[in-house]
């Protein structure tokens, strides 16, 4: 199954009343892909309901340190673009993130799963492909990014990054990026995308001065 997200031209093309998946640390940006694997009977019959309506889905993580009864007030609408069943059940599927949302109020349950109203108005960039692309420090970016990957062994095509679209480039990078759901959160929550990018910057400057400040605790406990 496979089709294209840039057929919402408008939030009102968006539904009000969304099926929301709740997953800690699973980012989904406007045009960027997310894999997932759905084995609990819940979410196969959300994706069950998306595949015989409007193939839309809501990712949003649940507040840090509560029940996952507890949400985050923003989260990202993604249309599913593939989808394919495993021989014991699981549904192998990919979103296509389309906007972002804010969390108005959760629904009474009358599904396994569970809905919430949202709305958009917010986020009405995120429906313009490449918005804010100029106003990104792409150099800066992709430098620090180099330093981090290699600091924290990632393996990065970056063939495939330097021919990337920014907008591309930026929300891919922080949907792969290892962080914490907090971290992530803050990536989704992000403005623009200069704001997301300079985040993302922020992000791996922090773990690479960590990462160094440990290395330097290490090696003064080792001559004493």
């Amino acid at each position: 199954m496979m089709c294209t997200t840039n057929q919402y031209g408008s939030i009102d093309q968006l539904p009000r009343i969304l099926r929301v998946f709740p997953l800690p640390g699973a980012l989904l940006l406007p045009r960027g892909d997310l894999p997932l694997n759905i084995f609990e009977p819940r979410y196969l019959a959300m994706v069950d309901a998306a595949i015989s309506s409007d193939r839309l889905i809501g990712m949003i993580q649940p507040l840090p340190g509560e029940t996952a009864a507890n949400l985050h007030q923003i989260g990202c609408v993604g249309r599913l673009t593939h989808f394919s069943e495993t021989t014991d059940g699981r549904y192998l599927i990919t979103l296509t993130g389309v906007c972002r949302f804010r969390l108005v109020t959760e629904l009474p349950r009358n599904a396994p799963f569970r809905s919430c109203e949202v709305a958009y108005e917010d986020f009405i960039h995120d429906l313009e492909p490449g918005s804010g692309e100029e106003e990104v420090d792409r150099v800066r970016m992709t430098d620090m990014l180099r330093k981090f990957a290699q600091s924290s062994k990632l393996e990065v095509d970056w063939a495939s990054i330097d021919a990337a679209p920014t907008e591309t480039l930026v929300n891919a990078l922080s949907m792969m990026s290892p962080f914490g759901p907090q971290e992530k959160q803050s990536l989704l929550e992000a403005i623009d995308l200069k704001t997301r990018a300079e985040t993302l910057v922020g992000l791996a400057q922090f773990d690479l001065a960590q990462g160094e400040q440990n290395r330097q605790n290490t090696d003064r406990a080792q001559f004493h």
